[in-house]
């Protein structure tokens, strides 16, 4: 059974499903739907009651389809720089990025929890032909097998991820892909240090609940204030970019683009772009 962190996957995917479904969608997944339709099959009645069944608040499944377009653009980016070159993406859950890119199979791996990675191999039969691996992102296992395949030219990605997990063991990520890899990419999402703990925390934890039926939001542990916190953990890591889905051409309605000029609203929750010993 999935915990509680897992099963956003199940709404981050529901939500790339509702998008991809409209006609002028953010998004199109038409991997994405049919891996959805085989997961409902396979859910009990408690998930479906929480979270399949549950109206899901159309500001998050738009925010959560931008997100993934941008992940979508940064990753078919690297690649047309780096023909050669590695996509590794962390805490994969049921993403279906490979088929939205096209991505040759050689150029992409998956990495999650191995019961997330069983139930998607499960649903996915043969169709999932790209190397995945089971295994925590807190363990240097994975990073050992990626780095025997490649330590250069690799594009690591952790879209909903890193907020989930200990500060230090986080810090600890950045320091060991800085050890490892040169002139190699880090895409990952954050969220500001004041939504884990206290008050805020509290009211991540609320607000996920009502809007996806899912409490993963008390998980919030990770956070930062600005860039010059994640360069400060090694001085192999430069951010050479900062987004805001309040920045996005496909935010709707426009009128909402005006908060991507305040800092209180772009550095809520946002994206970063580091590289690594570039």
């Amino acid at each position: 059974m999935l915990n509680s962190v897992s099963e956003t996957a199940i709404i981050t995917l529901k939500s790339r499903v509702i998008e991809s479904a409209k006609e002028n969608g953010i998004i199109k997944d038409p991997m994405g739907k049919l891996l959805y339709e085989s997961l409902l099959e396979n859910l009990n009645e408690d998930v479906k009651n929480r979270i399949i069944k549950r109206k899901m608040s159309s500001v998050l499944s738009a925010h959560i389809a931008i997100r993934g377009k941008k992940y979508d653009d940064y990753t078919s980016d690297f690649l047309k720089r780096n023909p050669d070159g590695l996509v590794v993406s962390l805490g994969c859950g049921f993403d279906t990025r490979y088929w939205r890119v096209g991505i040759n199979k050689d150029n992409y791996i998956e990495l999650d929890l191995p019961e997330v990675i069983k139930t998607k191999q499960e649903l996915l039969g043969n169709q999932l032909e790209y190397r995945t691996i089971s295994d925590s992102i807190l363990e240097m296992g994975w990073m050992n097998e990626v780095k025997s395949l490649k330590d250069r030219h690799v594009l690591f990605i952790a879209e909903g991820l890193l907020m989930y997990l200990p500060e230090e063991e986080v810090i600890n990520l950045f320091k060991n892909l800085a050890d490892n890899f040169s002139e190699s990419e880090f895409v990952f999402e954050v969220v500001n240090k004041k939504y884990t703990k206290g008050f805020n925390k509290k009211m991540v934890e609320m607000k996920m609940k009502k809007s996806a039926g899912n409490d993963a939001g008390s998980s919030y542990n990770f956070g930062v204030v600005n860039s010059k916190e994640v360069e400060g953990y090694h001085p192999g890591l430069k951010v050479v970019e900062e987004w805001s889905y309040f920045e996005s051409e496909d935010l709707e309605p426009a009128i909402l683009r005006m908060f991507g000029k305040f800092k209180t609203f772009t550095r809520t929750q946002w994206t970063m772009k580091a590289v690594i010993n570039g």
